[in-house]
């Protein structure tokens, strides 16, 4: 049977950045109003769709909505995107969580879990309110990096060192809680788990210990199979928790240790980069479900060269037999850096709009529309090969 992609309205997909962390300095994040998305989802999309994009990621900013306690909802700033949703034609992958929740809720309490159910499944009853479909949502982003940068190393909340562990079973917790009693209210509600794909490497040319890079690649799985029940089955989860995988791919997901440091970014050049094509199958073989690049992109002028690499490693993953259903830029949208508010140009669209317009960075455009033909050639020979 020839596989077709059919998880999406396009093959390639927008994100649209949305973390709405608190960093361990106190300040909250909110990318969505940083690049004015929330003021512009409309002509946001609209304009993506320009460039064949039908489909995006983007948030639903939880400490904004619950901002003023438990059993409290302002659906004011969702309400106009998901109606720009449906005006524009755009099919959205909605993020629940995207390492931000309200304030007045402690992250290592017993109510995190069923909060985080309640408010999801008010979500889920309101865009299908609004949209008249059932919604696609990611319940809690990347638990694996929530459960290092706020349990490890405390970059941001929940600020804590050493409760990896802690951190990641409770996120898992939440997104079991909140999937089913979304399902339970809003039959139809699609599922979708989005985690970084990464690679770790020992230090080159020594002979050390290579236990701590196995482990960090062994970690890559531990949400994906808690959240289906093959790891610490007493979480609850379940095969029939996820509908499709999401693998996030930066530049920067392969790495090498420094003995005693911090990882380094390991070249796409060295003989111990692992092709995307392979983690993918990896990934394809591990969960036997449908996958799609839920993030991938880079900075500056290398964004058109980044997308033709990933773009054919992910044409040549589907030649193997891996059902890859999609590729989301992202961020499609340029946008403020989490550290120090610097400027990211990693976009197909630049931040600040000129004359009613976002800018559009013309390399990786371009570089997009031939993908987009090349995808569609590739697709037909496989269906005429299928055929023969």
């Amino acid at each position: 049977m020839t596989f077709r992609p059919s998880l999406f309205r396009s093959f390639f997909l927008g994100g649209f950045e949305c973390s709405t962390h608190r960093r361990n300095d106190g300040r909250r994040l909110d990318l969505i109003a940083a690049t004015r998305h929330d003021l512009l989802a409309e002509e946001d999309y609209r304009q993506v769709a320009e460039h064949g994009i039908r489909a995006v990621r983007d948030g639903v900013r939880w400490h904004l909505v619950q901002a003023a306690g438990p059993g409290q909802y302002d659906w004011s700033a969702v309400q106009p995107m998901l109606q720009a949703s449906v005006r524009t034609g755009t099919q959205v992958v909605w993020d629940l969580c995207h390492y931000g929740w309200p304030d007045w809720l402690d992250f290592f309490s017993a109510d995190f879990a069923p909060r985080f159910a309640e408010f999801a499944t008010r979500f889920a009853e309101l865009a299908r309110s609004e949209t008249g479909q059932a919604p696609t949502v990611c319940p809690l982003n990347e638990i694996s990096f929530l459960a290092w940068a706020g349990g490890e190393t405390g970059h941001f909340n929940p600020c804590t060192r050493g409760r990896g562990p802690e951190v990641k079973r409770q996120a898992v917790a939440a997104t079991l809680a909140g999937t089913r009693a979304m399902r339970q209210a809003v039959p139809g509600t699609r599922v979708f788990a989005v985690e970084p794909l990464i690679n770790t490497v020992g230090r080159p040319h020594v002979e050390v210990d290579v236990a701590p890079s196995e482990a960090r690649n062994a970690g890559m799985w531990e949400a994906w199979d808690m959240l289906l029940g093959r790891q610490e089955p007493e979480l609850g989860g379940s095969e029939d928790v996820l509908d499709a995988i999401g693998v996030n791919f930066y530049w920067n997901n392969q790495w090498w240790l420094h003995e005693g440091r911090d990882a380094a970014p390991l070249s796409v050049f060295d003989e111990r980069w692992v092709p995307l094509r392979v983690l993918l199958a990896k990934v394809h073989d591990h969960f036997k479900r449908p996958i799609f690049v839920a993030e991938t992109s880079i900075e500056g002028d290398r964004r058109a060269l980044w997308l033709r690499y990933v773009a054919d490693e992910v044409r040549e993953a589907i030649r193997a037999g891996v059902p890859v259903e999609g590729i989301c830029l992202y961020p499609v949208l340029s946008h403020p850096g989490w550290d120090d508010d610097r400027y990211c140009p990693n976009g197909l669209l630049e931040m600040d709009p000129k004359h009613g317009r976002r800018p559009v960075h013309a390399p990786l455009a371009r570089e997009l529309r031939r993908q987009q033909q090349d995808f569609a050639e590739f697709f037909a020979e496989l269906s005429q090969d299928a055929a023969a």
